[in-house]
């Protein structure tokens, strides 16, 4: 029997290490729908087609380096692509639909990708607090950064994300909204899972 569990947000705001967290606890499969947008960023940064790059994606195409900054900056312009994103739809909702439960953490699980979703959450921060964590994510992976520049990034992918015409990022309207910005990881893993074991109906 499937369950499948969208989470969305902005960037660095904590749902990939809230989405991972809540899978190992549930025992779901885990899908960071972001990597394949950065895939299909990398492939155009080396002169592909954005669409013909999407279309041809492969599991290998998510492995290496896809953090780096010019790769989420690329990731963040395909993915404005009505085209690209169609692309990758039947792909996402198939991860989802697998017995045993699937966790999906993008910008648009919960309102395009996967409506019927069982439990949703939008997890956020300020950008403050978001450009704070990616920089230190950058630093210790060995990137040169200044702080003002990674804020003004974050700034930037926010607008574009939220200005899109195509799937723009914002909560689900049933949604439960996780404020990060000053929590810890632990009580933000501990709220999301008190929500998806809510909509399981599972026992305290």
């Amino acid at each position: 029997m499937s369950f499948t569990v969208a989470i969305d947000g902005p960037a660095a705001a904590g749902k990939g290490t809230v989405s991972r967290a809540v899978a190992t606890h549930f025992g779901f499969a885990h899908l960071d729908t972001g990597l394949l947008y950065r895939a299909v960023g990398a492939k155009v940064m080396d002169g592909a087609d954005a669409v013909e790059a999407a279309q041809a994606l492969m599991a290998e195409d998510l492995e290496g380096d896809l953090r780096a900054p010019g790769v989420a900056q690329a990731a963040s312009r395909v993915a404005v692509d009505p085209q690209v994103r169609a692309a990758l739809v039947d792909f996402q909702r198939a991860f989802a639909a697998r017995a045993g439960g699937a966790v999906l953490d993008g910008r648009d699980i919960g309102t395009v990708i996967c409506p019927e979703a069982q439990a949703k959450l939008f997890v956020t921060a300020s950008a403050e607090v978001r450009a704070a964590r990616r920089y230190r994510e950058l630093c210790e992976a060995g990137h040169e950064v200044t702080p003002e520049a990674v804020l003004a990034d974050v700034k930037e992918r926010d607008a574009r994300d939220s200005e899109r015409a195509t799937a723009p990022l914002k909560p689900a309207e049933d949604a439960v909204v996780i404020d990060t910005s000053e929590m810890s990881i632990d009580e933000a893993v501990a709220a999301a899972i008190a929500v998806v074991a809510e909509k399981r109906g599972d026992r305290a």
